[in-house]
């Protein structure tokens, strides 16, 4: 009779919850070869709790007050889970910046820490936050034209310009090399610029916080900077000249003939994500953080109301990295329940299949963009889907847009055309500004659209010029739309304004009020 007692008390025991060992935090094996012999590393700590921000969002009356209901949560979580393990960062003596936009911190620190940080219960993962470079596409033989850009009228946003739709009270943004704010075709267009004085203050963010490529970079005028709480440059600056080509792209127009930009209408913020083409996860995710909430130039004060309407993304990480997939998704997936719609490049890996492979190209929740000539053929370096690399067999990109010789704005002191402030460059990073200019216009078009990025997704592609393909990626058949070459094909923004006001006009009975002007 013991023996048969201390049997069932052993099965008990045994399946209670109480007993079962813990769940393993997840460390990228990155993070243990870089802190091999106690070396120092950046890595990123995810935290298990996470918001619940498409909740969030839908709690929100509407578009003006999603983004600040997203924000409240998204700091909620944060500062409701972070005092305790900042307090063991603390204690352990390490560098680390805390984020809100996904609940999770960048540390620097040895295997103890990461040993350490890896035994709590609150912690879901160990990302490696490794410096990586980013092949930034290069100016080609100067080719200078004035008038609008020939792929500006490809997408059709002058028709919408005709109808007095130019993006006016929408908030654009990028985040690259950094923007030269004064170039001639964007400086009308800075929200930081009044016409007679400049605040860089919730216009301008620096995520560069150490010198990663070179102590010679313009933007990183001493090493003493690296130490300041905020921005690491307190003006916006270009580092190269990527930035403000593809600023440019999205909202560029001198006034004197050079109408580069789809939304010059639109007014543009920015944020310095790498160093001369090498970057940290981290620095993407704060710079979506400044995005969906602008802060002052020490970094304080984070105002929601004034954040991004959308943004054109011209950055991937190589699959070597991998870039921590998991942050960066949560991350974007934040942003979009914020109502933010991010437009992201595809990558320049072509012309094979399954060449989408960099985040935060092939995320799910990405509108990824690929690149066509003037012809609507697409480029040959333009990335292919599905996604295999993550095992999902996505179907990307999206959609495409112009991306090949498109002439845009760059410093005139930039080494590829010296001399000159307007510059050719062919890419994927090219394309995506065309969507993100063009859902500027969308929105300033039909304010009731504004932050409903799935409806304005779902425009762009039922109204894009469908283009098809016999190079069978993912399998994929000569008439197919999608497709894993083009996505639904090349964005048609008067296509898409009709579309949209097709949808519209049936209410028009019952709602009278409906307009579509602010």
């Amino acid at each position: 009779m013991l023996l048969l007692f201390v049997s069932m008390l052993l099965a008990v025991v045994l399946a209670s919850p109480s007993t079962a060992a813990p769940q393993k935090v997840k460390i990228d094996p990155r993070v243990l070869q870089d802190t091999t012999s106690d070396q120092i590393a950046d890595f990123l700590v995810v935290l298990k709790s996470q918001a619940n921000a498409r909740a969030a969002a839908l709690r929100a009356p509407d578009h003006r007050a999603r983004a600040p209901a997203v924000f409240a949560s998204l700091r909620q979580a944060a500062d409701s889970a972070q005092p305790a393990i900042r307090a063991q960062l603390d204690a352990l003596g390490v560098e680390y910046r805390a984020y809100w936009i996904a609940n999770l911190i960048a540390v620097r620190g040895n295997r103890a820490a990461v040993d350490a940080l890896a035994a709590r219960g609150d912690v879901a993962a160990i990302e490696s936050d490794r410096a990586f470079r980013v092949e930034l596409p290069k100016p080609e033989n100067l080719r200078v034209s004035t008038g609008v850009a020939w792929n500006v009228s490809q997408v059709n946003a002058p028709a919408l310009w005709a109808s007095g739709y130019t993006g006016q009270g929408i908030v654009y943004a990028n985040g690259d090399t950094g923007v030269q704010w004064d170039h001639p075709a964007l400086k009308p267009h800075y929200r930081g610029w009044n016409g007679a004085a400049a605040d860089h203050n919730y216009n301008w963010w620096d995520a560069v916080h150490t010198n990663l490529n070179s102590s010679t970079n313009p933007c990183n005028p001493s090493a003493e900077y690296i130490t300041l709480p905020g921005s690491g440059s307190i003006a916006p600056c270009d580092d190269g000249f990527h930035g403000t080509h593809t600023m440019g792209i999205g909202v560029g127009d001198d006034g004197a003939g050079n109408q580069v930009g789809v939304a010059p209408g639109a007014k543009w913020i920015a944020c310095r994500n790498m160093d001369y083409g090498v970057g940290r996860p981290s620095m993407y995710i704060e710079c979506m953080q400044f995005f969906l909430a602008p802060t002052d130039l020490a970094g304080d004060n984070p105002d929601p109301s004034k954040h991004a309407d959308v943004v054109g993304n011209s950055y991937g990480c190589p699959p070597s990295e991998l870039c921590a997939p998991d942050s960066l998704r949560l991350a974007m997936e934040n942003m979009r329940a914020a109502g933010i719609f991010m437009a992201v490049s595809a990558g320049n890996s072509g012309s094979g299949c399954e060449t989408v492979n960099d985040p935060p190209a092939l995320d799910d929740s990405a509108i990824t963009v690929g690149a066509t000539a003037s012809s609507d053929v697409i480029a040959s370096f333009s990335s292919r889907g599905p996604v295999t690399v993550d095992g999902s067999n996505r179907r990307k990109p999206d959609l495409t847009a112009p991306g090949v010789s498109i002439q845009s704005s760059v410093p005139l002191a930039n080494p590829y055309c010296p001399g000159n402030t307007y510059c050719p460059i062919s890419g994927t990073s090219m394309a995506s500004p065309h969507v993100a200019g063009g859902v500027a216009l969308l929105w300033s078009a039909f304010p009731g659209l504004r932050g409903n990025v799935d409806q304005t997704e779902f425009l762009l592609q039922q109204s894009a010029v469908h283009l098809t393909t016999a190079q069978g990626c993912g399998g994929d058949t000569p008439t197919q739309v999608p497709n894993n070459v083009y996505g639904y094909g090349r964005i048609d923004l008067l296509a898409a304004y009709n579309l949209e006001w097709a949808l519209l006009a049936p209410f028009k009975y019952y709602f009278p009020i409906i307009s579509k002007s602010p």
